[in-house]
Formats: structure tokens, C-alpha cells, sequence
């Protein structure tokens, strides 16, 4: 697989309304294409969690970002609402993952889906892409709304779902 598109990188987040989002959790960074998007947009005073379990990424990561905004994760996205506690965030307003939810494990998939449910605060908003429809049963299972889009800009196409509550 090659990094996202900077395309995929827009749809992901042309719907977050930057300007009141005070916490904001990304799963599965990467290379860390969304994580320097967010960081554009992001005001001064928000906060960005990111969870990026491959030891690899994780170093790169901790190289390339140098902003006091952004707290690294080394650990495992299931974990979100232990590290919210910890760094006192009460919850998150919009969560945007990367995570091959296909690849999982049923109970790790579920477990996760669970957890970044249960992290969003009540007008919160879960961003995900995948690279097919398989995962959208195990997505409505959580989440009430999902909205999907697909952008053939990104190698390979991507299909981009917006949930809430």
C-alpha cells in the first residue's frame, strides 16, 4: 500500500468543523498524511491524540511531529478512553481512523469500534476509510449515522465513512 492521497486526506476531513473541535483522536497514522493535515487546521488550543501501535511509524512519528498540540501514543487504539482519562480530556469530538477494520479480529475490530463510540462526546463524529464496503455491518452496528463517500483520487479508491451517534 502506498501513503493516502492528499484527495483522500481532503474527503477525510472536509467535514470537521476545525474551529470547534477541542479533541481530536486519530487512529493509525502511519505515515502521519492526516495527522499533518490536522495539524493545519487544528486551532492553538485543541489537542490531538494519536494511537500508532508499529514500532516504526511510532519513531518516525515522534521525529517528525514537534508540536506541543500533539500527544503520542505507542499503544494499542482500544485503549482511547484509558488515555483520554490520563490526559484528562473528558472526551473526544472527532475521532479519524486509518485502521484496517476488515484485517482485524472480530473482537479487536469490535473492541475498538466500541471504544472510540464510547470516547465521542454526544455531537461527536468517527471518520474512517477503508478500501471497501466490507466493514460498513460492523460500523452500523455501532454508530447510528453513516454517511459514505468514495474518492477514486487515492491508490487504491477509498471509501470514506462519517458517523455519529
Amino acid at each position: 500500500m502506498s501513503p493516502s492521497s492528499r484527495f483522500l486526506a481532503k474527503k477525510m476531513l472536509e467535514d470537521i468543523d476545525f474551529q470547534n473541535v477541542e479533541v481530536i483522536v486519530e487512529l493509525g497514522p502511519g505515515t502521519g498524511v492526516f495527522t499533518t493535515r490536522i495539524l493545519e487546521q487544528m486551532t492553538l488550543g485543541s489537542k490531538l491524540l494519536v494511537f500508532e501501535l508499529n514500532e516504526n511509524f511510532f519513531n518516525s512519528l515522534q521525529k517528525k511531529i514537534n508540536d506541543p498540540r500533539v500527544i503520542l501514543i505507542n499503544d494499542s487504539a482500544e485503549k482511547l478512553e484509558e488515555y483520554l482519562a490520563k490526559y484528562d480530556l473528558h472526551a473526544a469530538d472527532v475521532v479519524v481512523s486509518s485502521l484496517p477494520l476488515a484485517n482485524f479480529p472480530a473482537e479487536l475490530r469490535n473492541a475498538i469500534l466500541d471504544a472510540a463510540h464510547r470516547s465521542l462526546n454526544p455531537i461527536g463524529k468517527y471518520v474512517q476509510f477503508q478500501y471497501s464496503l466490507q466493514s460498513r455491518k460492523y460500523i452500523k452496528r455501532v454508530f447510528k449515522q453513516v454517511g459514505i463517500k468514495f474518492t477514486l483520487a487515492n491508490f487504491p479508491p477509498a471509501f470514506v465513512y462519517t458517523c455519529y451517534k
